[in-house]
């Protein structure tokens, strides 16, 4: 894919995200998020670093986290929380919504990757909707398909997922699975909040390995 293209829709959705974030109320950005044991202001803040973080940061981080990749990132969420306030995160979502910067390591569309699920992690615990754009959704599907990082192969193994609000389906497995793109999109990234939105004879299948 084109590179500005994808830069474009990054920065089209973090501001979105950003007026999102905007409208919450002080009681919603304590709320637990789909993250386990993250709350909505974490989140927040996770989503600031993306490009803000450095390699040399990264390697101290995942020495402090005795190599444990979760652990760091949950750990550098919590401590940017404590030190910014909503309105202060909000302000540098919105300063580098278009900065092509991303983490070491990372691919063009893990950008775009993060501030989609991380949106459904903040928007659903609070019985809020996010819609998500068909196109960017379908090449972050395809992204996190082909990526090793998110496991999504492993965790589909023996089913053929197919969404059934736009044009996407994976997998050569006999069990079926069918359900709007957003939730399968959160089962690919481990989210087990995906499973309410599915049907077909692979969901049960799919929960084993959650």
């Amino acid at each position: 894919m084109d590179r500005d293209e994808i830069l474009a829709w990054v920065k089209a959705e973090r501001l979105s995200l950003a007026d999102f974030l905007d409208d919450l109320d002080d009681h919603e950005w304590k709320a637990a998020s789909l993250c386990s044991g993250w709350t909505v202001h974490d989140v927040a803040a996770h989503l600031t670093l993306s490009t803000r973080t450095t390699l040399l940061g990264t390697i101290k981080g995942m020495i402090r986290a005795r190599g444990d990749w979760e652990r760091m990132e949950a750990d550098l969420a919590r401590e940017r929380a404590a030190r910014f306030g909503p309105a202060e995160l909000i302000a540098q979502f919105r300063e580098t919504a278009g900065s092509p910067r991303r983490a070491p390591g990372s691919a063009p569309l893990d950008p775009l990757t993060d501030v989609l699920v991380h949106g459904q992690d903040i928007a659903r615990p609070l019985g809020r909707v996010r819609e998500m754009p068909a196109e960017r959704t379908v090449a972050v599907l395809d992204h996190v398909w082909r990526s090793f990082f998110y496991g999504a192969r492993k965790r589909f193994r023996g089913t053929r997922p197919v969404a059934t609000d736009l044009d996407w389906s994976a997998g050569e497995g006999p069990d079926e699975v069918r359900g709007p793109a957003a939730d399968l999109l959160l089962l690919a990234t481990g989210r087990a909040a995906g499973l309410a939105g599915l049907s077909g004879p692979g969901v049960e299948r799919i929960a084993a390995t959650l």
